[in-house]
């Protein structure tokens, strides 16, 4: 029988927690959590990869809604308390996660080594991404990774803003925007789908952009991240194309 090596035996011992943020107060799409997702409510499709991934000891939905933790709790997550805290339009999701972090803790009087953090509204990703992530982050010496995907055609170096007289003007040096884009630095958008982190890292930067974090470029139709309609629609058409592989 193969012995094990230190990095599988320290893989295997690691103590992951997967937190689903799941505020009920969207506006641009009301009750996008859980809004109809080819026949789930959207928070549906994260629970499951979670879960299908075997790698969490606790999947978390942290939520503020009687609603959504029900559907959660029939989904196969654990929500034992809700969030009466950072369930505002203006508080960073990495306080909520962090509250939920600490919350949970306490409940189970435990802590976790390795904190994943799932958007519910990027239902695309898929359980062997998460797991790709997870692997890839625990053999590094990096404190947090965040996912990400590469620009296309909405190039940010060709970026202009709109002036409140309705002027145009260019965001950046006049030289950028005559070189072609193949010319052009590379540029990483990060993505909900899968943000990870130390513990204490995430403690103590407050944040998952730890001082050495890094960004793992995922597949963009994995990378989705609904925050309005037009969103949705593409995800809706994104969806149906992983289906047909």
């Amino acid at each position: 029988m193969r012995h094990k090596s230190i990095l599988e035996k320290i893989y295997m011992k690691n103590k992951r927690i997967a937190i689903i943020p799941a505020r009920s107060g969207s506006k641009r799409i009301p009750n996008k959590n859980i809004v109809d997702f080819y026949g789930k409510p959207m928070i549906y499709w994260t629970i499951q990869a979670a879960i299908s991934s075997n790698l969490f000891d606790e999947i978390l939905v942290s939520t503020d809604c009687e609603e959504i933790a029900k559907l959660s709790k029939s989904f196969g997550a654990n929500v034992p308390f809700l969030r009466d805290q950072y369930y505002d339009d203006v508080s960073a999701v990495s306080e909520a996660t962090i509250y939920a972090l600490q919350q949970i803790e306490k409940y189970n009087n435990t802590k976790y080594d390795t904190i994943v953090q799932l958007m519910p509204n990027c239902p695309l990703r898929s359980r062997q991404t998460i797991i790709k992530l997870i692997k890839s982050f625990e053999k590094s010496n990096h404190n947090s990774m965040l996912s990400g995907f590469y620009y296309g055609m909405s190039n940010p170096w060709w970026a202009h803003k709109v002036n409140e007289d309705g002027s145009f003007e260019k965001v950046f040096n006049d030289d950028i925007y005559f070189n072609r884009s193949q010319d052009l630095p590379q540029l990483i958008c990060p993505s909900g789908a899968i943000w990870i982190s130390k513990r204490d890292a995430l403690i103590k930067y407050n944040s998952f952009y730890s001082k050495d974090y890094k960004l793992f470029v995922l597949d963009k139709i994995e990378a989705v991240d609904i925050d309005d309609y037009e969103d949705l629609k593409f995800a809706q058409v994104a969806f149906q194309t992983i289906k047909k592989q």
